[in-house]
């Protein structure tokens, strides 16, 4: 485990700091200190302050965006703020399942056993649902790190909770995603087809159609 993301989550203590930087992963994008404020209930000043410390603990990034305005008195371009794509991770005593997993995935692949591993995803995610009775699929999600939120006609996910090892085995890891989330429909009494791929740059692969209809 190393020290430095003991010392960067620990800053997550702080209520202040944790309700901004929730502010900003669920924004899915670039927020601003006067919007960051508003929505934690500090001043600009204050909420700048705490989101620099978190861009110097490596949980938050910072950027300028050019204002709309131009030419004189337009002002500054404006400081903005957006998840850091790194991970963190503490583990007492230090565990590495990251490495297993990507050797147990590594083995899949040389025995083309994939349609095997999207049985057993699928069976998983028939497990994780559970004697839930009509707890809503958002909340299982959501427990399980996935971030849903509503777009339009779907349910769509900020989160991947298996982001880096789907960055080795794309295709394994999206298609065991989609059967563990079908299997969790599943095991709530839910139609599993209301799951489906429908990948978008740095959010997961699956989304939901919010009815049985799609």
């Amino acid at each position: 485990m190393s020290e430095d993301h003991l010392d960067a989550l620990a800053l997550l203590h702080d209520p202040v700091r944790r309700s901004l930087y929730d502010v900003v992963a669920a924004s899915g994008g670039e927020v601003g200190r006067g919007e960051a404020a508003e929505s934690a209930g500090i001043s600009r000043t204050l909420a700048g302050h705490h989101l620099d410390k978190l861009v110097e603990a490596g949980l938050l990034e910072s950027g300028l965006r050019p204002q709309e305005r131009r030419g004189p008195g337009s002002g500054r371009p404006a400081k903005v703020y957006r998840r850091a794509g790194g991970e963190r991770s503490v583990s007492l005593p230090p565990r590495d399942y990251q490495t297993l997993a990507s050797v147990l995935a590594g083995v899949v692949e040389l025995l083309g056993a994939d349609e095997e591993a999207e049985r057993a995803a699928r069976r998983a995610g028939r497990r994780l649902a559970g004697p839930r009775g009509d707890e809503p699929v958002e909340a299982v999600l959501r427990e399980r790190g996935y971030e849903p939120y509503a777009e339009g006609d779907r349910l769509r996910m900020r989160n991947c909770p298996f982001h880096a090892l789907s960055r080795e085995q794309p295709v394994l890891v999206c298609s065991m995603n989609l059967a563990l989330c079908q299997g969790l429909l599943e095991g709530l009494g839910d139609d599993p087809e209301r799951a489906r791929l429908d990948p978008r740059p740095g959010e997961c692969c699956v989304s939901l159609s919010k009815t049985n209809e799609d």
